[in-house]
């Protein structure tokens, strides 16, 4: 893969992860926690959401020739499902939507231990990160040199994300709500455009 390439992977899964979306939430959710039990947290659901990732880059390609879906057809799919995301991200939707369903998750199913639902399913490894991560290994086909490349930047882009976690407190105090809408607007409208592209790669090689 290209540098190019890599960094327009690295993007689009750190945009649809939204860490700086995500810390607020997490900081929510582990408000009763000592300072050493919210580092394990973060570490936990890093490493879970890693794994779950991972699982999908290696098998996403199975799966979509197990059910007969052509990979023209998800690029597509894929697109508008990333550009709706865009959509809540632009419009401050998203991180509604994201604290709704982790208050839903912790009441439906309470855990001593939060790593795993809802932080790393599904607020880090989501549908929309989910869906990214099978378009990106779908790229490398059958080379496994290029699905390993993938796979480092689903990790690296994840241990970016441990990084705000663990510094969440004073990026949450420096950066403040208005910030932090800033932020999110502008990643929503560079993953738009990240997503007007998977779908027109998609048309270009159905009509081909």
């Amino acid at each position: 893969m290209t540098p190019e390439v890599l960094m327009s992977a690295f993007v689009t899964l750190f945009v649809i992860i939204d860490p700086i979306g995500i810390a607020p939430l997490f900081l929510a959710l582990t408000s009763e926690r000592s300072a050493a039990e919210r580092r394990g947290i973060a570490v936990r659901a890093v490493v879970i959401a890693i794994c779950v990732l991972v699982a999908f880059a290696v098998g996403g390609q199975w799966v979509l020739e197990a059910t007969g879906i052509s990979l023209p057809a998800f690029r597509v799919a894929g697109g508008i499902l990333l550009f709706w995301i865009s959509f809540e991200m632009v419009f401050e939707k998203r991180n509604q939507r994201k604290s709704t369903t982790a208050e839903r998750s912790v009441v439906e199913e309470p855990h001593d231990d939060i790593a795993a639902v809802p932080l790393a399913v599904p607020l880090m490894a989501g549908p929309g990160a989910i869906t990214a991560v099978i378009l990106l290994a779908s790229g490398a086909g059958s080379d496994w040199i290029e699905l390993i490349w993938v796979i480092g930047v689903v990790a690296s882009s994840l241990l970016v994300t441990l990084v705000i976690l663990l510094i969440a407190v004073p990026i949450d105090r420096l950066m403040g709500n208005t910030v932090r809408t800033v932020v999110t607007r502008l990643l929503g409208v560079i993953l738009a455009a990240l997503a007007v592209q998977y779908v027109a790669d998609g048309v270009t090689a159905l009509m081909s």
